[in-house]
C-alpha cells in the first residue's frame, strides 16, 4: 500500500468516525421536537445526553476536511467549489446548531427556549439530509472537466440516487439518535425513544436497502457486497435488539450499520476521489490528486503522535458521561424572583 492509498483509508476511516458519532447527535436534535413534547425537563434531559460530547465529535469533521486538505489538494479544490452551495448550507446549519446549544439556556423564557430548538432541529436536519446528498454525488461522480473543474449546476447535484443518499443519512442517523437517547436515559423518555426507533427503523430499511443495492449495482465489488450486505442486516438486527429492550446491542448495530454504509461508499468509490461523468480520464484519483510523497511522509508520522491521544481523550469523556439520564436529574428551572417592594404598603 503506498502512502497515497493510506491516506485515502485514513481519511475513509475520518468520516466514518464522524458519521458514527455526528450521527447520533443529529438524530437526538431531530427527534427534539418528538420526544421532547411536553415538558421543559425531558427537553433538557434529550439535550444533555449529548451536551458534554457533541463538540467533540464535529473535531472528526474538522480533522477529515484538514487531511482532505492536506492530503488530496485537488480533490479538496474540485469538491469544495463544485458542492459550494450545499457545504454552505451545512456549515451555516452547524453554526446555528453550536450557537443554539450555547445560548438556549441563557434567559428563563419559554419563546426563547423554543425558538433555539427549532434551530437545534434544522441545524441538525440539514446536515443529515445533505452529507447524504453531497458523498451520493461523490461517489456517482459529476461533471468534471479536464482541468478537474466542475461545470455542471446546483440541480445536477440533486439527481434520483444522490436524492435517496440523503434520505437514507436522514433516516440511519435519526434512528441511531432514538437508540442512542433509548440507551442514555430512563423512565418515559427511554420507552419513547425505543418507540420511536422502532418506527423510524423500519421506515430506514427502504432507502437504505434501494441506496446500497444502487451502489452495488453502478460501482460495486466483491468488497462492497460483503458491507452492503452487513449494513443491512445490521440494521434489522438493531430493530430486533430494540424491540427486546436490549440498547446496547441495538446501539452497536446502529452503528455498525453506518460504518458497513460509509465503508461500502467508499470501496465503491476507490481508487477514484471524485469521477468525472463526462469522461473517465477527467477522474481525480487517489495518484492525480495526492500531495508529494514527502508531504504525506510528513502527514502520516503527525497522524501516529497525535490520533492516540485524541482517542483516549474523547474515549475518556465518554466512559464520564456513560450513566443514564432522566427527568429526575434535571432540575427544575429557577423562577425569576419577583421585584421587592421599594414604598411602604398602603393601607
Amino acid at each position: 500500500m503506498t502512502l497515497n492509498d493510506m491516506w485515502f483509508v485514513l481519511i475513509a476511516v475520518l468520516w466514518t468516525g464522524y458519521f458514527l458519532l455526528e450521527g447520533f447527535d443529529f438524530g437526538v436534535g431531530i427527534l427534539l421536537p418528538v420526544l421532547g413534547r411536553g415538558a421543559e425537563q425531558r427537553r433538557r434531559v434529550l439535550l444533555n445526553t449529548i451536551g458534554p460530547v457533541w463538540d467533540g465529535n464535529e473535531v472528526w469533521l474538522i480533522v477529515a476536511g484538514g487531511a482532505t486538505f492536506a492530503a488530496f489538494p485537488e480533490w479538496y479544490a474540485s469538491l469544495f467549489s463544485g458542492f459550494y452551495l450545499p457545504l454552505l448550507l451545512i456549515l451555516i446549519a452547524l453554526i446555528v446548531r453550536g450557537v443554539a446549544f450555547e445560548y438556549r439556556g441563557k434567559v428563563d423564557s419559554d419563546r426563547w427556549r423554543r425558538n433555539w430548538d427549532r434551530a437545534i432541529f434544522f441545524g441538525s436536519l440539514v446536515p443529515a439530509v445533505l452529507w447524504g446528498v453531497a458523498f451520493g454525488n461523490i461517489v456517482r461522480g459529476v461533471q468534471l472537466s479536464a482541468a478537474h473543474h466542475y461545470v455542471g449546476g446546483f440541480f445536477d447535484l440533486l439527481n434520483p440516487y444522490a436524492l435517496v443518499g440523503g434520505a437514507t443519512t436522514l433516516l440511519l442517523f435519526t434512528t441511531h439518535g432514538a437508540v442512542f437517547l433509548a440507551l442514555k436515559t430512563a423512565g418515559e423518555v427511554r420507552a419513547d425513544a425505543r418507540a420511536v426507533a422502532a418506527r423510524v427503523g423500519v421506515v430506514a430499511i427502504v432507502p437504505a436497502g434501494a441506496f446500497l443495492l444502487w451502489t452495488q449495482v453502478a460501482r460495486g465489488n466483491n468488497a462492497t457486497a460483503v458491507t452492503a450486505v452487513l449494513a443491512t442486516t445490521t440494521l434489522v438486527a438493531a430493530l430486533l435488539a430494540s424491540r427486546i429492550g436490549r440498547e446496547g446491542w441495538a446501539f452497536l448495530a446502529t452503528a455498525v450499520t453506518i460504518v458497513a454504509t460509509t465503508a461500502t461508499m467508499f470501496l465503491a468509490l476507490y481508487p477514484n476521489v471524485l469521477p468525472s461523468t463526462l469522461d473517465p480520464s477527467y477522474s481525480l484519483t487517489v495518484t492525480n490528486a495526492a500531495s508529494s510523497p514527502y508531504t504525506l511522509k510528513i502527514m502520516t508520522w503527525m497522524a501516529v503522535a497525535f490520533t492516540p491521544v485524541v482517542l483516549l481523550y474523547q474515549g475518556w469523556t465518554y466512559w464520564v458521561f456513560r450513566k443514564r439520564l432522566g427527568v429526575q436529574h434535571i432540575p427544575p428551572a429557577a423562577s425569576t424572583p419577583a421585584p421587592a417592594s421599594t414604598g411602604a404598603t398602603r393601607p
